[in-house]
């Protein structure tokens, strides 16, 4: 095994379906980016309201509105919080790090906490949506592998936490292919057994670089007009083989609606403990590796109970719970203590030696002009 992807995140800087534990993986990184998460289809936009009555019944240590990416949290680990610290959690799910951005942005949404990717933190930053709660004097921050300490999007960990990261590549059903599954070539060179059966998550970063990535150029936010046409061209001519762009995956490959596409590791780990035809790819051309985070929202109401939630997840145990559901790794020491040992050597987990990874940085207005500028014409 190479080095770990957190040493290549490390060096860098540094999206969700259903999920369940895991450590580590290891691999060479060469370059720097991110996708976003994993998610799972949002089953609430709304932000919760708070009634006269709902405040009466709320617990005497108060509330917290968690604002996350869809079938991503751990019931287990709210269950936990609520009963030590004697408050009422409500999970709200999101299923891209746009909407989340927007929602946060339109404000009157009542939210504590929002838990962007990686590339996007900077935009919360920058956009003043993030209260600065000082991660780095908290209890539970000897805890956090120190890897993960000064990251490009957050040094020193003034503002966010990992919640956890993973990579994004290549789920295949070996029952309908026997052929090479570490190449973006399943999503945008189908092979003929795979027509009509791929799934493509509808993630606008991770997409446009795989595909830039697949051509050989550069998957960082390139802006280069040139290289971005034919991405565009190469997307469109792929699109007919896909039969969709769809966030709820796990099921839809455990039971073979779906025998390819784009997806996460953690999501491919699920789908396989139930269908073990089912194999995570790790393109040769290069893929993505990205964190999500756990942030407080700018005036969040419950301000003190959203730092209490940041400490509790930072707790090796508790980050052992966020993993466990959803199959990823948390960035915190001693988490593995509480997980499967069965998950640090999971294939899903753990990179083939030389893998290329990239970690997204946020983008410059101009570049994602671009490449927004393709999305919409891919999914119109």
């Amino acid at each position: 095994m190479a080095v770990t992807i957190m040493l290549a995140l490390s060096a860098c800087g540094e999206k969700k379906e259903e999920a369940s534990s895991e450590a580590a993986p290891a691999a060479t990184s060469e370059a720097a980016s991110t996708a976003t998460s994993e998610a799972a289809p949002a089953t609430s936009e709304a932000a919760p309201a708070a009634t006269s009555e709902a405040a009466a019944a709320a617990p005497a240590g108060g509330e917290l509105n968690i604002y996350n990416w869809g079938n991503y949290t751990n019931p287990k680990l709210i269950e936990k919080f609520e009963k030590e610290n004697n408050v009422k959690v409500t999970v709200t799910d999101y299923d891209s790090n746009d909407i989340a951005l927007a929602k946060i942005k339109a404000g009157g949404h009542g939210f504590d906490i929002v838990v962007p990717s990686s590339n996007f933190v900077p935009i919360f930053i920058q956009e003043g949506l993030l209260e600065e709660t000082k991660p780095n004097t908290m209890s539970n921050f000897k805890n956090m592998d120190p890897r993960w300490v000064d990251v490009e999007f957050d040094k020193g960990r003034n503002y966010t936490v990992p919640w956890q990261w993973g990579t994004t590549g290549i789920t295949v059903n070996t029952k309908a292919y026997q052929g090479d599954v570490n190449t973006w070539a399943i999503l945008f060179d189908t092979p003929a057994e795979l027509k009509g059966k791929v799934n493509v998550v509808p993630e606008m970063s991770d997409v446009i670089a795989a595909a830039l990535a697949f051509k050989g150029f550069d998957p960082k936010c390139n802006g280069n007009k040139d290289e971005l046409m034919q991405v565009r061209d190469l997307l469109m001519k792929a699109k007919p083989d896909w039969i969709s762009m769809d966030y709820g995956n796990v099921e839809k490959y455990a039971k073979e609606d779906l025998m390819a596409g784009m997806n996460w590791n953690g999501a491919s780990m699920r789908a396989r403990l139930q269908n073990d035809k089912i194999v995570y790819g790790y393109p040769k051309e290069g893929i993505a590796v990205w964190m999500d985070n756990v942030s407080v929202i700018k005036g969040a109401k419950n301000l003190e109970n959203a730092k209490k939630f940041q400490n509790f997840i930072m707790d090796p145990e508790n980050a052992a719970l966020i993993s466990d559901f959803a199959k990823y790794a948390n960035g915190i020491v001693g988490s593995d203590k509480f997980l499967d040992p069965a998950f640090a050597t999971a294939p899903e987990i753990n990179l083939p030696e030389g893998q290329k990874t990239f970690i997204m940085p946020a983008c410059a207005p101009e570049v994602t002009e671009l490449h927004t500028a393709i999305w919409t014409e891919l999914t119109k």
